[in-house]
């Protein structure tokens, strides 16, 4: 097998990983969401995450892993929506939060 074929095999095998390790990530990450709107009462919107932004961080364990940020949309109401987080280091919790709720 020459060089640039299994540079090429090789750069498939990556690309197929990150896909699927960001697939298990944002799997993890709707779950999440839908669970704290669930205990919270609200409504989540959309029925998904977004991905608002990534960077390499430290993991718990000192390894360095991605940090994904995802954001989601929920209402108290039906009506308004309002913007909640999921904060991911690899494949564990860091955050997930509601933004504020109105003031009655």
């Amino acid at each position: 097998m020459s060089w640039p074929v299994f540079l090429g095999v090789l750069s498939l095998i990556l690309v197929a990983w990150a896909w699927h390790a960001s697939l298990a990530a944002r799997e993890f990450a709707n779950k999440v969401a839908s669970e704290t709107c669930t205990r919270a009462g609200v409504q989540l919107l959309d029925g998904t995450v977004s991905m608002l932004k990534f960077a390499f961080a430290r993991a718990a364990d000192g390894r360095f892993a991605l940090r994904r940020t995802y954001v989601f949309d929920y209402s108290e109401d039906g009506y308004e929506r309002r913007r909640g987080f999921v904060v991911l280091t690899g494949l564990a919790l860091d955050s997930v939060g509601l933004g504020p709720r109105a003031v009655s």
